[in-house]
């Protein structure tokens, strides 16, 4: 069985990889299921995984151009902005986290219509 901490890892590089193929609403998902332990066990790291989650579903909802997704993105993006300071050094799997932050800002200037 894996550790919580190898769920974690493990469910970064899948964010990581899936956002590169624009496919965020997996992506999200790569990412809660490591999120839900978190959760339950008040981890640090909640918080900070639920905005990458959020940030997935801000971008799933553009890619979707569904009616109001401009307005959905934004708003679940803020979730994603008022954790992403959390990102810091010295928590576990800074560099992945490191690396999800700057796709996640990458892409936010890609849809800055949206963001701006």
């Amino acid at each position: 069985m894996l550790t919580m901490n190898e769920d974690l890892e493990g469910a970064i590089k899948e964010y990581l990889k899936l956002l590169d193929e624009e496919a965020y609403f997996e992506a999200h998902e790569a990412m809660e299921e490591a999120w839900h332990p978190l959760r339950l066990k008040k981890h640090p790291l909640a918080n900070l995984t639920k905005g990458f989650i959020n940030a997935a579903i801000g971008f799933e909802h553009i890619k979707r151009d569904s009616k109001n997704a401009h307005k959905k993105a934004k708003r679940v993006m803020e979730s994603y902005d008022r954790y992403i300071d959390l990102c810091k050094e010295g928590i576990n799997h800074y560099t992945l986290f490191k690396e999800a932050k700057e796709k996640i800002e990458t892409l936010k200037e890609k849809h800055s219509e949206v963001f701006d």
